[in-house]
């Protein structure tokens, strides 16, 4: 089933704007709907499978952004060299986050990690090696072996790849011995350890798995944008990352995508204005955490069994 579900599934994903009429706006929104959606994969590594809520990863988004957008400006890098330098970037910045986080848990973990947000935001914002306040504009177009992406329907195909390559890592890690550590570290640590199990150095590797996802991200979104600013720190990405994770269900592979795509849609195509786009999203993580743990998916599962018990 999975030989023929997945590239079923990834070939109606490529084919999605085409289906949808194939304009300008439509293939806008499958861009950022990738884009996003790969950026919340990162985090969801961390909320599903390891039970913590890492308020930290807009600055691994933002590392990727301005890894590409420095080396590209200033150095003449193409994409695989902007994408190696991000990897690496967000590798680094995570390890240093997670030896000095990951021995908190719940509250305090969350904390710190905001705290991290904050603090990484007011040094893009003044340092003006990151552009400061103006930010880093000029970035070259999505350039490779002498094809360029000069529209969103030419980078669709790139945006497309990346996602796939989001959800396949994010799936092989599920299926991985690293992952199977961390669940067990996640729901019950003092078993981990009575099996021999390390947790911290396993909440450390599952950190490094999930920054470089979310700064890829980044990379692709300053090639889509051509300008970053310190407006990728902004609470609104975390927020969005928040939602997609949580809004269809946990640990379930296609949700933070369906999640994200059902908030962009609604910002693109059924918009209040900026201002109360930002509220409904607020507003529906709140809905969902606080009355529908089981995200939608859970409510629907609720649905049948009451429909059964009524039949």
């Amino acid at each position: 089933m999975r030989i023929v579900l997945w590239p079923a599934v990834a070939l109606a994903i490529l084919a999605g704007p085409w289906l949808l009429g194939g304009g300008g706006a439509v293939f806008s929104a499958f861009v950022l709907i990738a884009i996003f959606a790969t950026m919340a994969y990162g985090l969801d590594v961390i909320v599903s499978d390891l039970g913590e809520v890492s308020l930290a990863h807009p600055v691994f988004f933002a590392c990727g952004a301005y890894a590409t957008a420095i080396s590209t400006t200033r150095l003449g890098f193409g994409p695989v060299e902007s994408f190696l330098l991000t990897v690496l970037t967000a590798l680094a910045v995570a390890a240093v986050i997670g030896l000095v986080t990951l021995r908190l848990r719940e509250f305090v973990f969350s904390l710190v990690t905001y705290a991290v947000t904050v603090v990484a935001m007011t040094v893009a914002a003044n340092w003006a090696f990151l552009g400061g306040s103006d930010g880093i504009s000029g970035i070259p177009l999505f350039s490779l072996a002498g094809w360029q992406a000069r529209t969103d329907r030419e980078l669709w195909p790139v945006a497309w790849a990346l996602l796939m390559g989001a959800i396949y890592l994010v799936d092989a890690f599920r299926r991985s011995g690293l992952g199977q550590r961390a669940m067990t570290v996640h729901l019950n640590p003092e078993l981990a350890t009575m099996s021999g199990i390390d947790p911290l150095r396993t909440r450390l590797q599952v950190f490094l798995v999930s920054a470089p996802i979310t700064a890829a991200a980044g990379w692709l979104y300053a090639y889509q944008r051509a300008y970053i600013s310190a407006d990728v720190l902004e609470t609104y990405f975390l927020i969005l990352m928040l939602t997609a994770v949580v809004l269809v269900g946990r640990r379930m592979l296609l949700a933070p995508l369906i999640g994200t795509a059902l908030i962009l849609m609604q910002e693109k195509f059924l918009s209040f204005g900026g201002y109360v786009d930002s509220i409904v999203l607020g507003g529906v993580l709140i809905l969902v955490l606080s009355f529908l743990p089981g995200g939608l998916a859970g409510l629907a599962r609720s649905g049948l069994k009451m429909a059964r018990r009524g039949g």
